[in-house]
């Protein structure tokens, strides 16, 4: 006989998405079982940065200290260099073209300190993921199994059935859940509900070499994350590689092992053939003679696509079920960090009885609009790479000789061309700064949906979309950072809402909302913790007044944040009967009457 498991959430992948909703949903209360058809996490490098809204998510999951403490210093993590190549006998290989300030510069960036508690990280998801299942079984026991793939499934008004088998035994089994997650990659799940991923496709073919060698004598400035090599001998940064540290134990030039990327046309026959890979890295780093030892030499097509619909009945895609993105901006794995965070709190509030289904609705209104500008932000960071190597005049087409004479124009400033060439180049290098500074689409970005209630206040128009993020507390966006204090202890204002908490953020004067919001809470049972916050008599006081700076309110109005750190509604006064108001904000904002469940 077949054994039946009932869950309330079947998670199948178990990369960063799934292990990511796994964590969350424990955090919220929620059970759920994890499958993946993988017999262990990744054994590649893959993604590596981790943006300051993901460490936020991570810290409320409670991994976020051994993140950290795995990834790579602050100090080794502040610029991203472009060289001309590593090593070689003309006399400029390896020299230093430019360098940029990167994702904060090593969490000295006075607007990365402001607008988060969480300082950008590095931690390839070779590391990573360990880590996440370890937490993830710990919050869940039993409840996260590798090596179990999902074969089939069906879904109806009563839920999901899905047929898992264990690939070591052979033995199948069913499980029966309220809600499906699929965060396996758009490999199994998708096809199956006839979801589609569409978009730009065989942009090229990317082969990443994992290995173990020692650079330490070859390379300088260990403030340096990311070097790009614009090599004359090959010419320009897409032929030159990309070369980055992957620790484990030393980082910046110390690392002990690093990865190197190159990239192919599409369907280029030499890109699947692992000899003339790591020969051809050699060349490029002007090392013939490295001695490396490799790990692994992977090969993957670099896309720009996304998932036609983000649910299907009870069927969810997040993460790369739901979209892929070329790896420049570094937004693929965070993207599905904030998919899994966006959903889950949902489900976690409809499976608790205080949210209608039309609340799931809004994940897709949510999230696909963010995913369309990061896909479309990294496209274009692709494309400029193409101007940057015009600028140095760096080209396939042209010999190496022809390359170095270019390139030397920019360092030789007796070159009557000199100034000319420089500026072209200063600026090419200005326009990567949306890959490596897009605060606004990694941090500042915002909803729209229904579970957002709009206060009728003007658009506002960022000054740079992709580049600033600018706090507000206008509905939609993420709340404002500021540190508070209650008896003797400061922290981030944010991290009251972990465990799924919805936080009423009142004014001085705002007590009034406070009993509204304790009376709902009790009547409902509906997680709602309520606070004023202010320089003077408040319950919290913002001792640094970045709260008064940034709240956007008076000391009679208040401030409604959902579980996710979004802001859902907002009053910037007083009103007649703040009880009927905010049971109506959040009746619209959980797509249910909460009236009728006081």
């Amino acid at each position: 006989m077949t054994t039946t498991i009932t869950v309330p959430v079947l998670i199948v992948g178990g990369g960063g998405a799934g292990l990511s909703a796994s964590m969350l949903l424990s955090t919220y209360g929620v059970e759920s079982l994890l499958v993946s058809a993988l017999p262990t996490t990744s054994i590649l490098p893959k993604a590596h940065v981790l943006g300051q809204r993901t460490m936020e998510i991570y810290t409320e999951a409670g991994i976020a200290d051994e993140i950290y403490r795995r990834g790579t210093p602050q100090e080794n993590l502040s610029y991203t260099g472009f060289y001309a190549g590593v090593q070689g006998p003309h006399p400029n290989a390896g020299r230093e073209i430019g360098k940029l300030d990167l994702w904060g510069t090593g969490y000295r960036d006075p607007e990365y300190i402001d607008a988060s508690p969480c300082p950008t990280t590095n931690l390839p998801q070779i590391r990573l993921e360990p880590v996440l299942k370890a937490h993830a079984e710990k919050l869940n026991p039993g409840g996260v199994r590798f090596n179990h793939e999902l074969i089939a499934l069906e879904q109806d008004d009563s839920g999901v059935r899905s047929t898992i088998r264990d690939k070591a035994t052979g033995e199948e089994y069913h499980v029966h859940s309220q809600y499906l997650i699929a965060a396996d990659g758009g490999r199994t799940v998708g096809n199956l509900v006839g979801i589609r991923l569409e978009g730009e496709r065989k942009i090229l073919d990317m082969v990443s070499v994992h290995m173990s060698a020692d650079l330490s004598g070859v390379l300088n400035d260990d403030s340096v994350l990311l070097r790009w090599l614009a090599n004359p001998e090959f010419g320009g940064t897409f032929t030159g590689g990309v070369l980055c540290p992957m620790g484990p134990d030393n980082w910046g030039t110390k690392s002990e092992e690093w990865v190197f990327h190159i990239g192919y046309p599409y369907g280029d026959p030499d890109a699947g053939d692992r000899d003339k890979v790591v020969a051809h890295m050699k060349t490029l780093l002007g090392m013939p003679d490295l001695d490396a030892q490799i790990h692994a030499v992977s090969v993957w097509t670099m896309e720009g696509i996304i998932a036609d619909r983000f649910r299907s009945g009870r069927v969810f895609v997040a993460g790369d079920a739901a979209h892929k993105h070329p790896p420049t901006s570094g937004l693929g794995l965070n993207s599905a960090i904030h998919d899994v965070q966006n959903l889950c709190w949902k489900l976690a509030q409809v499976l608790s009885g205080h949210a209608g289904d039309g609340l799931l609705d809004t994940y897709e209104a949510e999230r696909k609009p963010v995913i369309l500008r990061n896909i479309a932000n990294s496209v274009k960071c692709t494309q400029d790479r193409f101007q940057l190597d015009a600028a140095l005049g760096l080209s396939p087409e042209k010999t190496p000789q022809e390359n170095w004479a270019s390139l030397e124009v920019i360092w030789d400033e007796s070159h009557p061309d000199y100034a000319e060439r420089r500026d072209q180049v200063n600026n090419a290098l200005a326009a990567q700064s949306g890959e490596f500074h897009h605060h606004g689409l990694e941090y500042g970005f915002t909803y729209e949906s229904a579970a957002i209630v709009d206060d009728g206040s003007p658009v506002i128009e960022p000054i740079d979309p992709v580049r600033l993020y600018e706090p507000s507390t206008k509905p939609g966006h993420p709340v404002p950072h500021a540190f508070v204090s209650r008896r003797g202890r400061t922290f981030p204002l944010q991290n009251l809402t972990h465990g799924g908490k919805f936080v009423l953020i009142a004014g001085e004067d705002g007590q009034a909302w406070i009993e509204a919001a304790t009376k709902l809470a009790q009547s409902t049972g509906l997680a709602l913790e309520a606070v004023t916050v202010g320089a003077d008599d408040a319950d919290l006081a913002d001792i640094r007044f970045a709260w008064l700076r940034k709240r956007q309110i008076t000391r009679t109005g208040a401030v409604l944040v959902r579980p996710d750190r979004f802001v859902g509604f907002r009053a910037a006064q007083a009103v007649t009967d703040p009880q009927a108001v905010l049971t109506d904000a959040l009746s619209h904002i959980l797509s249910t009457d909460l009236g009728a469940q006081q």
